[in-house]
């Protein structure tokens, strides 16, 4: 593992208790810094951050409620004032179906996971780093937002806002000290592939020239490294993952 220098930092990372979230706080810890995990399930939250060690807090927060957003910063700068990262990780699937049979009520859950619950937290913690002039905040988007996924449009559609969200807001702050990325990874084994079917995880991994699935340590190796300090020229830009499935 090479060693990156986020000592003395502190970052936030939403959806933090498992998967990509659980695996980018073990290579922050690993590289210095303090994490605060962000998640809605309050057992999971716990199990990780005991095991995660002494270096790593929680705070219960539903993402998709903006109040909850609210309320889980005012809480998490109580027990550490400054928050120089935030990785908005949090994120569901949705159902694999046809557009003409996606239920509504699922269309716009998955929307106000991996869209409006990014922007709340971009919202709320961009005044915080604008502050202080210095800041990181990584997206996590996918490939799907590049290609869309059949029978996967509302995690497409949502997965491409976050990118366009991103360039928007890595704009807006590039006069000061915050930067602003995303990455698009393919396919990732977590326990996200529990929400789809096995017919769409094959058709995923046919698309990675690779031949395999990414792993969430080198998706964590990424967005470490856009939450150093060395990341200072790149803003508002998309970084792959993709095995070689996205060359754009």
């Amino acid at each position: 593992m090479n060693k990156l220098d986020l000592n003395g930092r502190h970052a936030v990372i939403t959806g933090g208790a498992t998967g990509l979230g659980y695996a980018i706080a073990q290579r922050m810890l690993a590289s210095g810094a303090r994490v605060t995990l962000w998640d809605r399930d309050r057992d999971a939250l716990a199990r990780a951050t005991k095991e995660l060690g002494p270096k790593a807090f929680s705070v219960v927060v539903d993402v998709a409620d903006h109040a909850s957003v609210v309320d889980g910063l005012r809480l998490t700068l109580a027990q550490t004032p400054v928050v120089d990262a935030l990785v908005n990780s949090a994120g569901i699937t949705g159902p694999n179906v046809k557009l003409w049979d996606y239920p509504v009520e699922e269309w716009l859950k998955v929307q106000q996971v991996n869209l409006n619950g990014l922007f709340y937290c971009c919202r709320e913690m961009a005044p915080h780093m604008r502050a202080r002039n210095y800041g990181r905040i990584v997206n996590i988007a996918s490939v799907a937002g590049k290609d869309g996924n059949p029978n996967a449009s509302a995690y497409s559609a949502s997965k491409a806002a976050v990118m366009a969200l991103t360039k928007s807001l890595g704009k807006e702050l590039a006069d000061t000290g915050v930067r602003v990325n995303c990455i698009t990874p393919a396919a990732v084994k977590t326990a996200i592939f529990d929400q789809m079917k096995p017919e769409h995880i094959q058709f995923m991994l046919s698309k990675i020239p690779m031949g395999r699935f990414g792993t969430p340590e080198e998706v964590a190796a990424m967005v470490a490294w856009l939450c150093t300090e060395d990341c200072s020229f790149s803003t508002g830009a998309v970084f792959d993952l993709s095995g070689g499935r996205s060359t754009y």
